[in-house]
Formats: C-alpha cells, sequence, structure tokens
C-alpha cells in the first residue's frame, strides 16, 4: 500500500522564548514492510543539526530555532510504502539487545493488579507468540478504549484500574504486562491510517512490540485495535515507553507556559 502522510505541530508560547531546541524521532523506519519513497521534516525559522541513528535503529535528527520567538511550526509530510508482515519486524537494523526493555519505567510499572492479569493470561503457555497474543488480548478485554479519561502522565496500572484508555495507555499496559512475565516488550510511535475508504483523518497512533525468541524477531501488537500492525500502519520509532519514543521532544530557553495543536493525516493513494 501506499500511503501519504501530513503532520503538523504548532507550538505557541506565552512570552517570547530566547530559543528552542528539538530532537525528532520523525522519519520513518525501514524494514521488510515498510520503505519511505520521500519526506521532509521542515521547522518554521529551524536550523538543521546534527542527525544519527540509535542502537534502536531509529534515526535522531535535531533543529534549533534562534529566538526570540513566540510560534513553531514543524511539518512533516511524505510518502511511504507498506506490506502487512502480519506484525513481524524483519530487516530492521539496530544492535540494542531485547534483554535491555525487560527494564520498568514509571509509566509501564506493573502493580500487582496488571501482574495477576498477565500471570493469568499467560498461564499454562509454553509458546512465547502464543503468550504474546494472549497478552495483548487481555489487556484489550481489560481497557476499554475511551479518549478524554487519561492524560499524558497516566500510567498503565491507573489506566487498568479506570478499565478505559486511550492507544497509550493499552501500550503502556501491555509492555508493563510482558515485562512482568519475563518478556521484552517496547513502545512504538507511528501513524495507522484506520478509515477503511482512505479519507483522511487525524491518524497519530502508538502500539506495543514484544520480542519473540523462537522467531529471533519483534512482533507488534496493537491491543487498542485488538490486531498485529499491518499495511495500514507506519512506524516511526520506539522507545522503553511514551516518552523514551516521543517524535518530538525539545526545551525551550524561556518562563512562559507553552501549549501545542497537532493536527495529522495519514491517505492511501494505490493499494
Amino acid at each position: 500500500m501506499i500511503l501519504t502522510v501530513t503532520h503538523t505541530t504548532l507550538y505557541r508560547y506565552d512570552a517570547p522564548v530566547r530559543g528552542v531546541v528539538q530532537s525528532h524521532r520523525l522519519t520513518p523506519s525501514r524494514f521488510d514492510g515498510q520503505q519511505p519513497r520521500a519526506w521532509q521534516v521542515t521547522v518554521s525559522g529551524g536550523i538543521v543539526g546534527g542527525g544519527f541513528r540509535d542502537g534502536a535503529g531509529d534515526w535522531v535528527q535535531s533543529h534549533s530555532v534562534p529566538g526570540p520567538v513566540s510560534e513553531i511550526t514543524v511539518h512533516v509530510e511524505g510518502t511511504v510504502e507498506t506490506r502487512d508482515t502480519t506484525g513481524m519486524l524483519r530487516g530492521h537494523r539496530e544492535g540494542i539487545a531485547p534483554e535491555v526493555y525487560l527494564r520498568k519505567t514509571a509509566p509501564t510499572r506493573p502493580d500487582a493488579a496488571l501482574a495477576a492479569l498477565a500471570a493469568a493470561a499467560v498461564a499454562g503457555c509454553d509458546d512465547r507468540l502464543d503468550c504474546a497474543h494472549r497478552l495483548s488480548a487481555a489487556v484489550s478485554e481489560a481497557i476499554a478504549y475511551r479518549p478524554g479519561v487519561t492524560h499524558a502522565h497516566t500510567t498503565a496500572a491507573e489506566a487498568l484500574a479506570l478499565g478505559e484508555g486511550v492507544c497509550q495507555d493499552h501500550a503502556h499496559a501491555l509492555i508493563g504486562a510482558a515485562r512482568a512475565v519475563g518478556l521484552p516488550a517496547r513502545y512504538v510511535s507511528g501513524y495507522l491510517m484506520a478509515a477503511e475508504d482512505g479519507t483522511r483523518h487525524e491518524a497519530a497512533h502508538a502500539w506495543a512490540e514484544i520480542w519473540v525468541e523462537g522467531l529471533k524477531c519483534w512482533v507488534g501488537f496493537d491491543a487498542a485495535n485488538r490486531c498485529c500492525p499491518d499495511d495500514r500502519y507506519i512506524r516511526l520509532g520506539s522507545g522503553l515507553d511514551a516518552r523514551d519514543a516521543a517524535p518530538i521532544r525539545g526545551s525551550a530557553r524561556g518562563t512562559g507556559g507553552e501549549s501545542l495543536d497537532v493536527t495529522v493525516a495519514i491517505q492511501s493513494v494505490q493499494q
């Protein structure tokens, strides 16, 4: 499938800031199921800095904007060719050992309830791929998709207690559950063309990847949509949790408040 993406993030500052520095994970991954055809990231008034490919295989690019500045726009536009690999991430070059992703973080740390859910889900399961599917299904059942009830800092344990959340909460809960039973897991940020007819809509998305030793690869699980990523998905980058995998991270030199407005649209132009 050929997918086009338009992603605009507008930052506004209450008072002009002296400058802004940002680190972007906004370049699509390259692997057997995904190849970028054309891709451009622009920052209004920005200066392109250094870039590098990190140990997880993600491209990280820095930008700086000299001040004084009251408003910054980060605009992403491009085309990506995707193929359904049933969630398997093959052909992706990275150098970090999967065991690194057993490390717990504040958003993904399992409490007693999440640990119990994970243990019950994999009881009697000897196949790691089957265990991963069971964990994803258990999280899907335990947390209903409902926007507006959680926020950016909601933890996996809190979302499970609420029984509701969004894709970030599903990903964090699945990661926490997988790590609780000894399966390396990580957070993935990207895009999803959710509309069957290919019409434009907001499409920022997140899911989890679990390392399956028998397959010797990462396998994606989207507990929010009860499926594995297919050719409707575009993978940007990964990390231990949402903050670690954030497409845009940065800091502004100033004392005023910051607000942002995000618009993301993805469209299929060819089957």
